[in-house]
């Protein structure tokens, strides 16, 4: 399928690893022009040494989505010219919802929810002036059943969810779609973390815990990175322009819910 976005111009957020990282790279291969970001600037250099490129113009922006007002000042450096949105940000840290503090729900809502408010308003004048527009968010499958352990995340991911459905009924008419992406257990680094907090909860060890976290699948395994940016790559493309405003797990029948 020819997806015809070449030429098109994307910006994708935590794009030094893991879904951020497999996604840049497979828009890159369509023939995407690949604006990178995130905090860290030497992982940034060597993500952008890795794109494929066919005359293809990409580049990065430095910004710690932890600090909303320098995230601001970030964008105020580049051209907005951007047809492609992925919003992607690493987790809040892993713990009962009982236990967390304010502070750090206040800081995962600004990760989120302010920054992703933040890009959005940056990048969508100019989808209305191309009446091309594609947001994806990449949350957690968390939005249709909430994750024991994950309270902070759950509370947000949610959050984020209702935030992109509303935006995605505003939005429409303007040929700008809004679409979540549900990752279920990817081998990523957030996911190693959840594994080493969980193993020391249940007393197990971490290949253990693995081993039970494959079984929770249908498929028994993990998804890889790629396989969840296949999803946002399609939800990126001119073929997509039909479906608004869903949430689409990409979890291996792990989600019980429809």
């Amino acid at each position: 399928m020819n997806l015809n976005i070449q030429n098109k111009n994307a910006l994708v957020c935590g794009s030094t690893q893991g879904i951020g990282k497999a996604t840049a790279i497979l828009l890159a291969e369509e023939g995407v022009n690949v604006t990178l970001i995130a905090r860290n600037e030497e992982k940034l250099k060597t993500v952008l040494a890795e794109l494929p490129n066919n005359n293809q113009q990409h580049t990065y922006l430095v910004a710690d989505f932890s600090k909303p007002e320098e995230l601001k000042k970030a964008l105020e450096t580049i051209d907005l010219k951007f047809h492609i949105l992925v919003n992607n940000t690493g987790g809040p840290k892993s713990g009962d919802l009982i236990s967390a503090t304010s502070s750090d729900l206040i800081n995962a809502f600004q990760m989120h929810v302010i920054c992703n408010q933040i890009l959005v308003q940056a990048v969508v004048p100019f989808m209305k002036t191309a009446k091309f527009g594609r947001i994806i968010n990449v949350i957690s499958t968390s939005v249709k059943e909430p994750i024991p352990g994950l309270g902070v995340s759950n509370t947000i991911r949610n959050a984020v969810g209702n935030w992109a459905k509303t935006l995605a009924t505003e939005l429409a008419e303007f040929q700008i779609t809004v679409n979540n992406v549900l990752p279920g257990f990817t081998n990523t680094a957030r996911l190693d973390q959840i594994i080493k907090v969980k193993s020391k909860i249940e007393h197990t060890t971490e290949a253990e815990m693995e081993q039970i976290m494959k079984n929770y699948v249908p498929v028994k395994r993990f998804a890889k990175p790629e396989e969840t940016a296949a999803a946002i790559t399609f939800l990126a493309s001119e073929q997509a322009s039909y479906i608004n405003g869903i949430n689409l797990p990409v979890d291996g029948g792990r989600t019980k819910s429809l």
